[in-house]
């Protein structure tokens, strides 16, 4: 070929390169089960209800999940997928009756980059709730990360253990395996690096993340942890979640014997009571009629330790050491039980009084309740729910939190915080419980369209986000413009506390905050 007929060909690839970069459709990406189609905003793309796992019905109800199969032709993932059967609470109203649930969300910064951290987010509660709750694209945009959501099996669907069945009270773990796995396939079609991921939850879903770091089936599945109010090391006074509730129903991890004598019950209660045929029984049940047998969502959100997914109960893991070492960012909230104390108190019309917190506390500490009243006097508080709230958040809360992140500093850089903007919520609990930094009221400052803060809150939201990007991004929250926060260890234990306004991110002594010397000689 002629120097000027190789111009002319050299010309003419520039040409079609370039029609071909004007004409790509960012909203189209090719995954490796097919082709599906997102929606684009200004800053983000987003592909919603793509599916991970096969649904999960019938024979496959209590079943190992399988991989999605391909599809030809573009799938719509301009909307939700199915969320997962569930049933409302007195907190959050969701109802949902349909297995075909494993549907996953994604949320990547427009343009070409490429090679991104890839965060994604389980969910908290275990018995209701779904990814696409979460509005990830202020995350996506501000922190230059994809993020994904995603649907898991929930309460029976997702924890039913039965004797003799295989992988019992693991199967909404093992959809999040699956999804992770789908991960590694697909984050680089969305610009993401499967070599740099991120998992990170609140409430049940740390303690699901906790629960991952120590699985030998998800070792390799991603790199970072967060954990928002993580549970994995808490245990449960008695009264502690509601009046007369004793201390063993909450314990987060049960026995796989505990939990199959449960399995068994329910069975019986649904009629399914031959133990040859029960399962094949249980299978063949509505979806709606296991849903109305009383508290069956709740019962099985423990953990079952004994399989391979999760052969050792993951607080005790932690303890010993035996978990996949890597930087993990966790805390937990201020005021975290003033939820529940308002949940299981005021709203079962059992508010606290004055009468009844010594009654509470000898309830919970037997010999040491003069000891705890002394620590936490009546006078020192609004009301005697709000001493009891602040009492339960130390022992519970913020005792647990210290003692997980010194076991996994243990292994790898930890960073410690506190969230401590306080927020009057609109419940209807007393109105000394309505005000503080609740359960759960960080995530709005990192998953949500930031519409329902102040211009302060705003403020401390864009900072959150890059501290949990940045850590996302290399393993620390630093940056640039940032207040330093310095790592956590048991000989240092640095906290960051986090709130609204100017001096509101600082360090705290938060031993002393929440009487971590008292606790440590309480039971």
């Amino acid at each position: 070929m002629s120097q000027r007929a190789a111009g002319r060909w050299s010309k003419m690839g520039a040409a079609l390169a370039l029609l071909g970069c004007t004409t790509m459709d960012e909203s189209i990406v090719e995954t490796d089960a097919g082709r599906v189609r997102g929606t684009l905003t200004d800053e983000v793309r987003l592909f919603q209800g793509i599916p991970y796992g096969e649904p999960p019905v019938g024979e496959l109800r209590w079943q190992a999940p399988r991989p999605a199969s391909a599809w030809t032709g573009i799938h719509d993932a301009t909307r939700p997928g199915n969320r997962c059967p569930q049933v409302g609470t007195a907190y959050v109203d969701i109802q949902s009756d349909t297995e075909d649930c494993l549907y996953l969300n994604v949320t990547t910064p427009r343009g070409t980059g490429s090679s991104r951290p890839v965060m994604v987010w389980i969910h908290g509660d275990g018995a209701i709730g779904s990814g696409d709750l979460f509005d990830a694209r202020r995350l996506a945009s501000e922190g230059d990360v994809v993020v994904v959501t995603i649907n898991f099996r929930l309460g029976v669907f997702g924890g039913f253990a039965y004797p003799g069945l295989e992988g019992s009270g693991t199967f909404g773990l093992q959809d999040q395996q699956l999804a992770l796995r789908w991960i590694q396939r697909n984050a680089a079609a969305f610009g993401g690096d499967p070599d740099n991921v991120t998992l990170f939850g609140v409430s049940y879903g740390a303690s699901a993340t906790t629960a991952h770091l120590t699985s030998p089936t998800a070792a390799g599945l991603f790199h970072r942890a967060i954990l928002h109010s993580g549970e994995a090391m808490m245990d449960i006074v008695p009264g502690s979640m509601g009046p007369d509730v004793p201390a063993d129903p909450w314990i987060l991890w049960a026995t796989r014997d505990e939990q199959e004598q449960l399995g068994t019950h329910v069975a019986a209660q649904l009629g399914c009571t031959d133990p040859a045929a029960a399962l094949a029984c249980l299978r063949g049940l509505p979806v709606a009629q296991i849903l109305a047998l009383p508290a069956v969502m709740h019962m099985f959100q423990p953990y079952v330790p004994g399989e391979e997914v999760l052969p050792d109960n993951p607080g005790e893991a932690l303890r010993a050491g035996r978990f996949s070492p890597m930087p993990v960012l966790a805390g937990h909230t201020r005021d975290e039980h003033h939820m529940f104390v308002g949940l299981f108190y005021d709203l079962v019309g059992a508010p606290v009084t004055a009468a009844q917190y010594p009654e509470l506390l000898a309830a919970a500490f037997a010999e040491r309740a003069e000891a705890v009243a002394a620590e936490y006097p009546l006078a020192d508080h609004a009301s005697p729910g709000a001493a009891w709230a602040k009492l339960l958040t130390d022992r519970l809360w913020a005792r647990s939190t210290a003692e997980q992140n010194a076991s996994l500093a243990e292994r790898g850089p930890v960073y410690f915080y506190e969230f401590a903007e306080a927020s009057a919520h609109d419940l209807p609990f007393a109105p000394e419980l309505r005000t503080g930094a609740f359960h759960n009221d960080d995530v709005q400052y990192l998953l949500s369209d930031g519409s329902q803060l102040t211009p302060a809150q705003l403020g401390l939201s864009q900072q959150m986000i890059r501290y949990w990007s940045n850590f996302a991004h290399t393993g620390d929250p630093n940056g640039d413009g940032l207040p330093t926060w310095d790592r956590f260890t048991a000989a240092t234990p640095n906290v960051l506390a986090l709130a609204a306004g100017e001096g509101g991110i600082r360090p705290i002594d938060h031993r002393a905050e929440h009487k971590l010397e008292f606790w440590a000689t309480q039971p």
